[in-house]
């Protein structure tokens, strides 16, 4: 009997270790689910025969030591600062090693000597990173095996409320991290290619550089870049092609409005608010316009960001509850805490909301002299709470990867991601069974002039 060790029983994890329970009997496993909360492993077991909840501390190193090295497979969804420590361990017990999360400094100086074990550390196999690269690495392989030349890549994710559910005027909930919400985009300035050459957006202009694109059945969306899509041009073999470009989609509207909190240093992370326990969320954002012992807070923001009275930014915000005078419960907070705390209380998932991933890639190339537009969307809805769109999209990937490599079939050892035909062929294939799949939609472009 084989023991397959999850690490982490979070929101992620619940479809991802039903695969495993579904499947135990028959494949003779045995599923052990470790997290920090005992109580939270067994409530993802449910009492099932062949599998056993554990307590575990992963900084604890003879509890981390015995849980791994008795394991056959250790399949992580521990936070990204964690998975050095497992994998480690999992380098000196000669264990494979799967990952949703994206490749690390740390872990990839763990290369060689992973290679040297012949240790297996699969990594960015959820949804974004994940199904991204195996959907983009689909397409672009096949694209080029037919003999067409790429022009122009774009990818864009985003994790939404879906449309039954969607009942605020910000078309959006928060569906993972809110801290990671709250601060996306900072750090560096955004990088893509575009036409030949390299463009930057700084964090202050993000929000307001974004593109428009529809998804049938679903809509118009706007996407905002990611923070770097010129690594992919090598992760996904796109040397020389002109346009290469990630980001991430909201509903149309969101960024605009979300635009007034980064303008006003509402998103900063570094700085303390000494006085935030028990000032109003009026107080809060007029900390951060001029004084003047006449205008209103709406007024004064209004003027700030040259926002129109009837511009609809001001529904958004007002509907936020960012002028009331209610009470900020949190001591010594910075001003991203603070607007994390404030928008939880109105973008969290009410208990019979659904969630949806939405991906979409945009492909355009040159074959037979001829141009050719290739759109590859994806959209997945969550059935409940607990199998939510997230949970699936971030959970089956990584199962189905991690199944590949119990059964031998994914046999590179070292530091890898899910982009050759040996992971991202069968894994795909299996989505499509659980009902995560792309609709290829293709056109070919009238020749430059003839629009």
């Amino acid at each position: 009997m084989k023991k397959i060790l999850i690490l982490g029983a979070g929101k992620s994890s619940p479809v991802l270790i039903r695969y495993y329970l579904e499947r135990a009997q028959q494949e003779h496993w045995h599923v052990v689910v470790a997290d920090q909360s005992e109580e939270n492993a067994k409530k993802r077991i449910q009492g099932a025969t062949q599998a056993s909840a554990l307590a575990l501390d992963i900084f604890d190193e003879a509890a981390r030591e015995e849980a791994i090295s008795s394991a056959d497979l250790v399949i992580s969804l521990l936070p990204p600062s964690m998975h050095q420590l497992a994998a480690q361990t999992c380098i000196k017990h000669k264990r494979h090693l799967v990952t949703a999360s994206y490749v690390s400094q740390e872990m990839k100086k763990l290369d060689a000597e992973a290679q040297s074990a012949g240790v297996i550390l699969l990594n960015e196999v959820g949804v974004d990173p994940g199904i991204d690269h195996m959907s983009a690495m689909k397409m672009l392989d096949e694209i080029r095996d037919q003999g067409g030349k790429i022009l122009r890549f774009e990818s864009f994710t985003g994790g939404l409320v879906a449309p039954e559910s969607d009942d605020n005027p910000w078309g959006y909930k928060f569906t993972w991290n809110p801290r990671n919400v709250v601060l996306a985009g900072q750090g560096a300035a955004a990088t893509f290619i575009q036409e030949g050459y390299v463009k930057y957006i700084p964090y202050h202009r993000l929000f307001r550089r974004t593109e428009v694109i529809k998804v049938d059945g679903y809509g118009r969306f706007e996407g905002y870049a990611n923070r770097d899509s010129v690594k992919y041009v090598e992760l996904y073999g796109l040397q020389g092609v002109p346009t290469v470009y990630r980001g991430t989609l909201r509903r149309p509207g969101f960024c605009k409005a979300w635009d007034v909190f980064v303008q006003i240093g509402a998103t900063d992370d570094t700085t303390i608010v000494d006085c935030s326990y028990g000032m109003t969320y009026r107080e809060f954002i007029n900390s951060f316009l001029y004084y003047t012992p006449h205008d209103s807070v709406e007024l004064k923001l209004m003027h700030y960001m040259h926002i129109d009275q009837d511009n609809d930014i001001m529904e958004k915000l007002e509907w936020l509850g960012i002028f009331d005078k209610t009470p900020i419960p949190l001591k010594k907070a910075t001003p991203a805490q603070i607007l994390q705390h404030i928008l939880e209380q109105k973008w969290s998932l009410k208990e019979d909301d659904k969630d949806m991933v939405v991906m979409w890639h945009l492909c355009t190339y040159e074959k037979d002299g001829k141009i050719f537009e290739k759109q590859v969307p994806m959209v997945v809805v969550g059935d409940d709470q607990t199998c939510t769109a997230m949970a699936k999209t971030v959970g089956l990937p990584l199962a189905l990867a991690a199944h590949s490599v119990l059964k031998g079939e994914y046999t590179r050892a070292g530091v890898h991601i899910p982009v050759t035909p040996d992971i991202y062929e069968p894994v795909l294939k299996e989505l499509a069974l659980h009902g995560i799949q792309f609709v290829e939609k293709e056109r070919e472009l009238p020749p430059k002039g003839h629009e």
